[in-house]
């Protein structure tokens, strides 16, 4: 039983909102409405569990001392410190327990959370995005070796769309009278962009739209049971 509820509850409801998504009439479009506050709720409490969960997880590898632990302390601490200056202080427009903190937020200009948001943890984020440029870069290195057609193909559209985005790229083809336009280097890059790369996309996003019904009706028909812990 603690498997098959959960089970007809899933079904119950993703048949629910799937008829909800065609029948816009009573009761499905009320019972769609109540079933999304209801997932709000939910959610609420599962952000709470995870929270929970990180507690668990980084104290149980600080205690034993595992590789990096002191990593996991700076993890903890951090995520503490975030928490009491939001619940004291509040963020934004919203006040905590103590106010909306004038006295501290005039001498550091920002409330204490928004203030390490803006000033450590946007910076941190930066660094560590500008950190996979590199790994982004030997990515593209090793994708564009000339070693088959398909390689080739996209070594020689990148090296295009590059240069019709570069000052170079517009010199190398400016001496070309105006009845060749259509083979100036900006012309073709803003070709391949507009077709052949939008064409990709939607391929992309039609296939990834297509997972989703597949796994969707998995989970709701009940064959895919990982969330419940798996079989």
């Amino acid at each position: 039983m603690k498997r098959k509820l959960p089970l007809m509850i899933t079904f119950i409801v993703g048949v629910i909102l799937i008829f909800s998504e065609f029948i816009p009439h009573k009761p499905f479009g009320q019972l769609s409405g109540e079933l999304e506050i209801w997932f709000l709720i939910i959610s609420g409490f599962a952000i709470l569990l995870g929270q929970l969960s990180l507690f668990k997880v980084n104290i149980f590898k600080i205690r034993y001392k595992q590789h990096d632990w002191p990593f996991y302390v700076i993890t903890l601490v951090s995520f503490v410190i975030m928490v009491t200056f939001g619940f004291l202080w509040g963020t934004g427009n919203s006040g905590g327990f103590l106010g909306q903190g004038e006295a501290i937020s005039s001498a550091m200009g920002y409330k204490p959370f928004d203030y390490l948001f803006h000033n450590v943890y946007q910076h941190l984020q930066a660094t560590m995005f500008s950190l996979l440029a590199f790994f982004i870069a030997s990515a593209a290195y090793r994708a564009f070796i000339g070693r088959t057609v398909e390689s080739n193909l996209l070594l020689f559209a990148a090296l295009l769309v590059m240069l019709g985005n570069t000052t170079l790229g517009v010199l190398l083809t400016s001496w070309l009278p105006e009845s060749l336009n259509f083979l100036h280097l900006p012309k073709i890059s803003e070709f391949i962009m507009t077709f052949p790369t939008t064409a990709g996309q939607r391929a992309i996003m039609i296939g990834a739209g297509l997972g989703i019904i597949g796994s969707s009706l998995r989970i709701i028909l009940g064959i895919e049971r990982s969330y419940l812990g798996g079989d």
